[in-house]
């Protein structure tokens, strides 16, 4: 299937676009960046533009100028009204396939946002951030720069993330402190309730005993483990 494009939507010529894609009103994408195929951008979306960064170049994007280490985006995501994504400055943004970014987020220079990602509204994000696998960050969070959050991770509203954290915390507060572990999240990706009673003591660093898990979780743990 064929992209649906606004005629008002600005399209730099270093973009490459998959197939299936529908971008809004107003959106303006600059390159160098490769999306794939299934992604939704709404009103105002902008994605590409330079890092925010004193020092960085600045080029015209919308005139086909290029500069920065470009974003990369997987498929089937969702990029509600004015969500901002921009350029790399050392390397390369990214965002993997199936994220829900909601209004007036913020997505800064050298970030990696994987997989099943929840984004609400408002969040902001700083340079060189990895949000992992399956996170949820809520209405209005504030991540600084060069933090990292575990998979799985709930990030209640107005929450200020100054310090990673942990695979499958939840963290509320300024700064943010955990208060327990996304046991709905758990179970909704599988495990069942006999190993989610070993788990908990587990991912709180007070057992060395990992239980059966299924295959995903499993594996999002260790490659947390492995960072």
């Amino acid at each position: 299937m064929g992209n649906r494009i606004h005629p008002t939507a600005v399209i730099g010529p270093e973009v490459e676009l998959g197939d299936d894609n529908v971008i809004g009103p107003y959106s303006v994408l600059v390159g160098p960046a490769r999306i794939g195929s299934g992604n939704w951008f709404g009103p105002r979306v902008d994605i590409g533009q330079p890092a925010d960064y004193r020092g960085g170049p600045h080029p015209v994007g919308w005139d086909g100028e290029t500069g920065g280490g470009g974003v990369v985006i997987g498929d089937g995501n969702t990029f509600k009204e004015s969500v901002s994504i921009t350029q790399g400055m050392f390397g390369v943004t990214t965002v993997g396939s199936g994220c829900y970014v909601m209004g007036r987020s913020w997505i800064a220079h050298d970030c990696a946002v994987d997989s099943d990602v929840t984004i609400t509204s408002g969040v902001q994000i700083a340079g060189h951030c990895r949000i992992w696998t399956g996170a949820n960050l809520g209405l209005g969070v504030v991540v600084h720069q060069r933090t990292q959050i575990g998979p799985g991770a709930m990030v209640g509203m107005g929450t200020v993330v100054i310090r990673e954290i942990p695979a499958f915390a939840k963290a509320v507060g300024n700064p943010a402190r955990t208060i327990g572990y996304n046991t709905v999240g758990l179970t909704r990706r599988g495990v069942p309730e006999d190993s989610l009673a070993a788990l908990v003591p587990y991912l709180a660093g007070e057992s060395d005993t990992l239980p059966d898990l299924p295959a995903d979780v499993a594996a999002l743990l260790k490659s947390w483990q492995d960072r």
